[in-house]
C-alpha cells in the first residue's frame, strides 16, 4: 500500500478533555496505519503521495457499536409505541422475511450502501435468525471495505413462530457462520443472544461453548425498558439482577475460566447498582443509544455515573429504534440526554461535553475493535480511519476555531444536502 500524507485542519482527541488542533497540519499513513500528525512538511515526506485537502477538516471516524441491520427498512417508521409493542408490530415482522433471498439481498445492499457513505468507519452489527441471509451481509461489508463486527441473532423462545429456532439448530448455524466466514479480513462474527428472554438455558450453555472454542466477542441487550426487566426477573428468579443472566455463562465480560469475553451491552438504562459494579469489575462496553431510548420511551441512561464508576461507555444508533445512521446525530443527542439526566434526575451529575461525547465514539470505541488492530485516535500505529468534512457547505460570518467547526458540523449535520462528508478512509483505504 503506498504512503500518502493528507493536508488540512486536523482535530483529533488523546483524552476526552480536550482536542489537539493543527490548522493545515499533515496527517502522514504509511502501510494503512498512522505514521504522525505535523505541523509542517519536510523532505522526509517526499515518497508519499499528497492529497490537499485545505480548509477541510481532517478527523477520526465514528463508530457505531450498536445497529440492527434487518431494521433498516422501516427505519423512520412507527415510532410512537414503547419497546415491546414496537418490537412486536415492526421489528419482528420485518425480520420474519429475511428467509426470502431476493428481499435480504436487495435490503442489505441498501443497508451496507447507507453506511457506506455515513460517517461509521466501524461497527457492531445484528443481523437475523437466518445463515444464508447473514453470511450474504458479512460479505457484502467485506467488500464495502467497512470493519464490522456481524452476528447472526440467536432466539428460541418467546418470539414469533417464524423466528423461533430450535436450539440445535440456533447452535449449529452459528458455528456454520463462524467457520464459513473465517477468511474474511474486515468482517468478523459475534456471538449475538439478541436477549436472555429469547434465549433458553439450553442455548445460553451452546453459545458459551461457542464462545470458548472460537474465543468469540459478545453483544445483546440489557436492562433497556422497564418492563423488559420484570420479563427477565419472571424467567429467571435466581438471578438478581439482569445482567447475571448473560454472566452466569461466561457471556459478560469474563468467562467461567476467568478470560476475557469482549463484551458490548445495548443500551443499559435502568441498570442497578450492582449490575453497574459489575459492568465495572468485568470491563464490559455500553453501547449508549440516547435517540432509540428518546423514540422508544426506555428513559435516560445514566452516562456520567457509568463514566465515574470507569464503565467503557460508546455510542451507538441502534437503527431503527433510532431513527438515523448518523453518529453526528448520536453524539449531539448524548449530550441533550445527558443534561436532561443532570436538570431532572440528578443535577450532582455533570452533562456530557462535547469532546466527551466524541471521545465515545472514535477512542472508546475503538477498544471494543482491537482485536482487528488500534483504531479512534490518531497515533503512531493505529488504523487509518478518517473522515475529511467540508464544513464550508454550512456557510457562517463567525471565524471559528477548529473544534467549534466540528461541533457545528455534528450540530448541523442535518441541515447538509450533500458534500458534508468530503472523503472516508478505513485502515488507510479511500472509500470515497
Amino acid at each position: 500500500m503506498s504512503k500518502i500524507i493528507l493536508k488540512g485542519d486536523i482535530c483529533y482527541l488523546e483524552s476526552p478533555t480536550k482536542f489537539t488542533k493543527i490548522k493545515s497540519g499533515f496527517l502522514a499513513i504509511n502501510n494503512g496505519k498512522i505514521e504522525g500528525v505535523y505541523i509542517e512538511y519536510d523532505s522526509s515526506f517526499n515518497d508519499y503521495k499528497l492529497i490537499d485537502y485545505s480548509n477541510k477538516l481532517i478527523v477520526p471516524g465514528l463508530i457505531d457499536t450498536h445497529i440492527h441491520a434487518p431494521q433498516n427498512p422501516f427505519r423512520g417508521i412507527s415510532m410512537d409505541d414503547e419497546l415491546i409493542d414496537w418490537l412486536n408490530k415492526n421489528a419482528f415482522c420485518e425480520e420474519q422475511k429475511y428467509t426470502e433471498e431476493d428481499y435480504y439481498k436487495k435490503a442489505y445492499d441498501i443497508f451496507v450502501e447507507e453506511l457506506k457513505k455515513s460517517a461509521t468507519t466501524r461497527a457492531s452489527i445484528f443481523a437475523t435468525i437466518h445463515k444464508d441471509a447473514t453470511i450474504y451481509l458479512m460479505q457484502q461489508l467485506e467488500k464495502s471495505g467497512l470493519v464490522t463486527f456481524v452476528g447472526k441473532v440467536n432466539m428460541d423462545r418467546n418470539s414469533p413462530d417464524l423466528l423461533t429456532e430450535t436450539t440445535e439448530n440456533s447452535i449449529f448455524d452459528t458455528a456454520f457462520i463462524v467457520e464459513d466466514t473465517k477468511n474474511l479480513v474486515n468482517t468478523k462474527p459475534i456471538l449475538t443472544p439478541r436477549f436472555t428472554p429469547s434465549c433458553t438455558k439450553e442455548l445460553m450453555h451452546g453459545l458459551e461453548s461457542l464462545q470458548v472454542r472460537y474465543n468469540l466477542p459478545v453483544q445483546s441487550h440489557l436492562s433497556e425498558n422497564l418492563e423488559e426487566i420484570e420479563l427477565v426477573k419472571s424467567l429467571h428468579p435466581e438471578a438478581d439482577f439482569y445482567a447475571k443472566t448473560y454472566d452466569i455463562y461466561g457471556l459478560f465480560g469474563k468467562s467461567n475460566q476467568n478470560l476475557p469475553v469482549k463484551t458490548m451491552m445495548a443500551h443499559c438504562v435502568w441498570s442497578c447498582e450492582k449490575e453497574q459494579d459489575l459492568m465495572a469489575k468485568n470491563g464490559v462496553f455500553v453501547a449508549h443509544s440516547p435517540l432509540s431510548n428518546l423514540n422508544l420511551s426506555s428513559g435516560i441512561a445514566p452516562i456520567r455515573t457509568y463514566l465515574e464508576k470507569g464503565i467503557k461507555v460508546t455510542l451507538a444508533t441502534d437503527v431503527a429504534g433510532g431513527h438515523t445512521k448518523s453518529m453526528f446525530s448520536v453524539i449531539v443527542s448524548a449530550i441533550q440526554m445527558s443534561k436532561m439526566y443532570w436538570r431532572l434526575v440528578d443535577n450532582t451529575k455533570k452533562p456530557l461535553t462535547f469532546p466527551e461525547a466524541y471521545y465515545m465514539a472514535t477512542a472508546v470505541a475503538g477498544e471494543f475493535f482491537q482485536d482487528f488492530s488500534l483504531v479512534g485516535k490518531f497515533e503512531k500505529g493505529y488504523d487509518a480511519d478518517i473522515l475529511v468534512l467540508d464544513d464550508s457547505v454550512l456557510p457562517t460570518t463567525l471565524d471559528l476555531d477548529i473544534d467549534k467547526r466540528l461541533e457545528r458540523f455534528a450540530y448541523l449535520n442535518g441541515d447538509i444536502r450533500q458534500g458534508g462528508i468530503y472523503a472516508k478512509f478505513v485502515k488507510g483505504v479511500k472509500l470515497f
